[in-house]
């Protein structure tokens, strides 16, 4: 109970994480006290040693993850003035890191004999300069601020790793759930609705409370009277339609889709008029794909026309679940699958098109496969194509990062980035490209480019569908599909979270698949 009249109550929990490694220890004396140190107080007569850290002196620290919060300095000298940095990167932390959606540069003044905590973002590195004074440092620690939730699901194959990359998929999604839902827990700390829509379905997989899902999803509609646009990007709009089919499907909640009657009957209304009487779509400006094909009208084209008549299809089944006349809906998607428009090499816009059941272009999915991948497509990449050669995209582009020192997915990523870089966890190298600062374009050019981003985690909600084979027939988990695909793995495990309990399965090579559904759960053969 608050003591507090009106007062919001914080859903995350606060731990510290000491320090893992000092990388840089410049005008610093007993540095090697950091790593490990567990203190959280000021001691005004102790004899601990202590990290000295002289004026004009600096640390660079490593905490060996990336976490979302802040650090605690802990002081026992005089204070002084330091200039603060985080970094997902030890490169960005040694740099001039951007400052949009969360403050990753400041000076600040520490207390005499106290401590200091500062910090609102993702991070997994800090350096400290001390600008004007002596520091007696007893300790620095990361504050991490996250939701302590239950874990409904989980993964495990006798590929390691792929089991690293579902943890490290499930991971990013938690480090990007923190007020409401956000894209990118250091930059993009905002809701977006078309990025939300593989974050949705991540969570769907991972985690028992899932209520962020409809909180986010009001947010951004409370926040948009039609006939405005969500986000001010038009397909971000069907975007929302698509979320909510997912969440519905999932869940079963049929007493918040009735809260959605009124916007979603009217955002239906609204979408007719994308639809050209050849069923080719016309959305408005702001016309909005992914950032890969930003530039390329022909992709752009073809990848709305599949996500507009995904949205009527989503659509008419809400419209079905809420006693609605589907029909109209139901027409329009018709429509649009009268007009096959021309994808080009763009391998989102062939996924839409085969996801939408327009045209299967996994063709084009298959060629050059691991070019042209985009981290917040690549989730609809994988489920347009068959599962065998998905693994293999899982293993080398969402695997990369694991490999240069990713301990969440990144906002962007291409393999081409890997032939002369070091790895994120290390200090630039001369005559190397600097991984996090040299690369990217559009909105994550530089070292603007988000290191946790929860669009990224597609391999998590894909692995659990198409390894293990759990499908959802009908809402809430009453009735699903299991049939699960090893594709030359030995054997794979798992679970699934519905909302009376998750399905297990486990399959090998050698016999038919162990499933353990709840009572409520009807399991048929995929």
């Amino acid at each position: 109970m608050s003591i507090y009249k009106n007062a919001i109550r914080d859903a995350r929990i606060r731990e510290y994480l000491p320090v893992h490694r000092v990388m840089l220890a410049e005008q610093a004396q007993n540095a090697e006290i950091l790593p490990g140190n567990p203190a959280l107080q000021p001691s005004i007569s102790g004899t601990e040693r202590i990290c000295v850290l002289q004026p004009g002196g600096a640390l660079l620290l490593d905490f060996g993850v990336e976490l979302h919060g802040g650090v605690r300095i802990v002081n026992r000298s005089g204070a002084g003035r330091i200039r603060l940095r985080f970094g997902e990167s030890a490169s960005e932390a040694m740099g001039t890191p951007n400052q949009d959606h969360a403050i990753h540069d400041t000076e600040l003044q520490v207390p005499a004999m106290g401590m200091l905590e500062y910090g609102n973002t993702a991070f997994r590195f800090v350096r400290i300069d001390a600008l004007d004074a002596k520091l007696e440092l007893m300790n620095v620690l990361a504050v991490a601020l996250y939701r302590d939730l239950k874990r409904g699901g989980s993964f495990r194959c006798s590929d390691e790793r792929l089991n690293r990359i579902w943890e490290t998929g499930a991971y990013t999604l938690l480090l990007n759930m923190q007020d409401y839902i956000y894209d990118g827990a250091k930059r993009d700390r905002l809701v977006w609705m078309g990025d939300l829509h593989p974050e949705i379905c991540g969570i769907l997989s991972v985690f028992d409370d899932v209520s962020l899902i409809p909180a986010s999803l009001d947010f951004v509609r409370d926040h948009t009277p039609l006939p405005r646009v969500m986000n001010n990007i038009t397909s971000y709009s069907l975007w929302w339609i698509v979320n909510q089919y997912e969440y519905y499907l999932h869940r079963g909640d049929l007493a918040y889709l009735q809260e959605q009657r009124e916007y979603l009957t009217g955002l239906l209304r609204q979408l007719e008029e994308y639809v050209n009487q050849d069923g080719s779509e016309m959305v408005p400006p702001r016309r909005f794909l992914d950032w890969p094909n930003n530039d390329n009208p022909v992709a752009m084209h073809a990848g709305l026309q599949g996500l507009l008549c995904r949205a009527f299809q989503c659509g008419a089944k809400l419209c079905d679940a809420l006693g609605i006349d589907a029909s109209r809906p139901l027409e329009f998607a018709r429509r649009m699958m009268g007009h096959v428009p021309d994808c080009g090499d763009s391998k989102a816009a062939a996924a839409m098109l085969t996801l939408s059941g327009i045209a299967d272009r996994s063709d084009v999915l298959a060629r050059d496969p691991f070019r042209g991948v985009s981290t917040f497509y690549g989730y609809y990449m994988l489920l347009a194509q068959p599962t065998a050669p998905a693994l293999e995209l899982i293993r080398r582009f969402w695997g990369g990062m694991l490999d240069y020192g990713a301990t969440t997915f990144w906002e962007d990523f291409d393999l081409d980035w890997l032939k002369n870089t070091s790895p994120i966890s290390e200090l630039p190298v001369p005559g190397k490209d600097d991984l996090h600062a040299d690369f990217g374009k559009y909105c994550y050019r530089g070292l603007r480019h988000s290191l946790c981003h929860g669009w990224a985690a597609g391999p998590t909600p894909f692995l659990s569908e198409r390894v293990l084979g759990v499908k959802f027939l009908e809402p809430g988990g009453r009735k699903v599909a299991v049939s699960p695909e090893l594709c030359g793995l030995d054997f794979a495990e798992g679970s699934v979270p519905t909302p009376f309990g998750p399905v297990r399965v486990a399959a090998s090579r050698s016999g038919r698949p162990e499933i353990d559904a709840p009572e409520g759960v009807e399991v048929v053969a995929g």
